[in-house]
C-alpha cells in the first residue's frame, strides 16, 4: 500500500462519516434503518413515477384509482417491452414518459397544467447514462411529445437544451406535426387554475411531474423527466425537469434518477446529480444517497418531493419527503408493482 492510500482511505470515511452514510460506504457494521419510502427493492428493469405527494386513501373513486394505476402500468409494458426486445434503455424511458405525456391523467403533454395566463407551457430532459448526452426542452407550447423533441434536441443539434419558439420552430423543422393548444386542454385543470385565482388560494408547492429511469441488457441506465410545470405559474417559468442534473441524471457509474417535487428548490439543491455524487464519491447504495437527497438536504432547503433512482444492478430507490410518491416498476421478471395511495409501501 503505497503512503497515500491511507490518508485517501481516512477521507473517505470522514467524508461518509458527515453524510451520515452506513454500510459498505463507511464499512459501518449495522446500517441506520431506511427512511419511509427508501427502502431498496431488487431487480428492477423500469420504473416510472407520476408525482410526488401522493393520494389519502379513499379520497378518489375505485375509477380514478384504476386510471391511475391503467396509466403507470400502460408505460411499464411499454417501456420494458422495449427492453425484452433488446433496445437500450434510452428507448425504453422515452416510450414510457411518452405514454405518460398521452395520458390525461397525469401533468405532462395531454394532461398539463395551466401557466396564469391560461397556456400551457411544457419542459422535459432525457439523459443517457453510457456517454452522458442528454437533452431538454423548455417552455415548448405546440409539441405533442416534449420527451421526444427533447431527445431530438440530444440527437439532431450540437445543443442540450432549448426553449420556447426555438423549440417548437425546431420540432418543425424536424418533422414533428404542430399540435395545437387545445390538445393539452383537460377540464380538471381547468379548474384548478380557476380555484388558483381565487383571493385566498394558497401557492402549489410542487407538481405531478412523470418520470422514467431504465436499465438494459448492457446495464446501461438512462432517465427522463417531463412535466406541465405548476398550475398558475408565471409564464416563462422553468423549473428542475428540463435541468440536466436537477430533476433528471444519468451515469452507467452510478444511478439513473427523475425527481419530481418543488423545482425552485431541487434546482438550488442539483439534487439529481448530488444523488449519483454521493454514490460515486463515498460509495454508498443507492438507497442511502437518495435518502440522503430527499430526506434531509430537500427539506432543509425547505421544500419536498421524491426521486425514483435505479443503478445499474436493478436496484430502485423512491424515497420521498411528501406523504408518498405515485410510482410503479417492473421487475426483470416481470412482476408489476404500482402504488398510487399514500399507504402503499414498496415491494422488495
Amino acid at each position: 500500500m503505497s503512503a497515500l492510500q491511507p490518508r485517501l482511505l481516512v477521507a473517505a470515511l470522514g467524508v461518509a462519516a458527515v453524510l451520515g452514510l452506513s454500510g459498505s460506504a463507511a464499512g459501518s457494521a449495522e446500517p441506520a434503518p431506511a427512511p419511509p419510502g427508501g427502502a431498496a427493492i431488487r431487480d428492477v428493469v423500469l420504473a416510472v413515477h407520476g408525482g410526488a405527494g401522493s393520494l389519502p386513501r379513499g379520497t378518489i373513486t375505485p375509477e380514478q384509482e384504476r386510471a391511475y394505476r391503467d396509466g403507470l402500468t400502460a408505460a411499464l409494458r411499454t417501456g420494458s417491452r422495449l427492453l425484452r426486445e433488446g433496445r437500450p434503455s434510452l428507448d425504453a424511458v422515452e416510450a414510457a414518459v411518452r405514454v405518460l405525456e398521452d395520458d390525461p391523467n397525469f401533468n405532462a403533454g395531454r394532461g398539463a397544467v395551466f401557466n396564469t395566463d391560461a397556456e400551457h407551457e411544457l419542459d422535459a430532459s432525457i439523459m443517457n447514462g453510457k456517454d452522458l448526452r442528454s437533452g431538454a426542452v423548455a417552455g415548448v407550447h405546440n409539441t405533442k411529445n416534449p420527451i421526444s423533441l427533447a431527445r431530438m434536441v440530444m440527437e439532431r443539434s450540437p445543443h442540450v437544451m432549448m426553449a420556447g419558439v426555438g423549440a417548437d420552430t425546431f420540432a418543425l423543422r424536424n418533422g414533428v406535426p404542430y399540435t395545437t393548444q387545445d390538445y393539452f386542454f383537460t377540464q380538471r385543470r381547468w379548474d384548478a387554475l380557476l380555484a388558483a385565482k381565487e383571493p385566498d388560494a394558497t401557492a402549489e408547492q410542487g407538481g405531478s411531474t412523470v418520470g422514467a429511469v431504465a436499465v438494459d441488457s448492457a446495464r446501461d441506465v438512462a432517465a427522463a423527466t417531463s412535466t406541465g410545470g405548476l398550475t398558475n405559474k408565471l409564464v416563462g417559468r422553468v423549473g428542475d425537469s428540463p435541468i440536466i442534473g436537477a430533476g433528471t441524471y444519468a451515469n452507467n457509474r452510478t444511478v439513473a434518477v427523475s425527481c419530481t417535487g418543488t423545482g425552485e428548490v431541487f434546482i438550488r439543491g442539483v439534487a439529481a446529480y448530488d444523488l449519483s455524487a454521493i454514490m460515486e464519491y463515498t460509495r454508498a447504495p443507492v438507497d442511502r444517497a437518495a435518502a440522503k437527497v430527499v430526506n434531509e438536504k430537500i427539506p432543509s432547503l425547505g421544500a419536498t418531493g421524491g426521486v425514483i433512482a435505479l443503478d445499474p444492478r436493478g436496484t430502485l430507490a423512491t424515497p420521498h419527503s411528501t406523504p408518498g410518491l405515485i410510482n410503479g416498476y417492473i421487475t426483470r421478471d416481470g412482476r408489476i408493482v404500482t402504488r398510487v395511495y399514500d399507504d402503499e409501501t414498496p415491494t422488495g
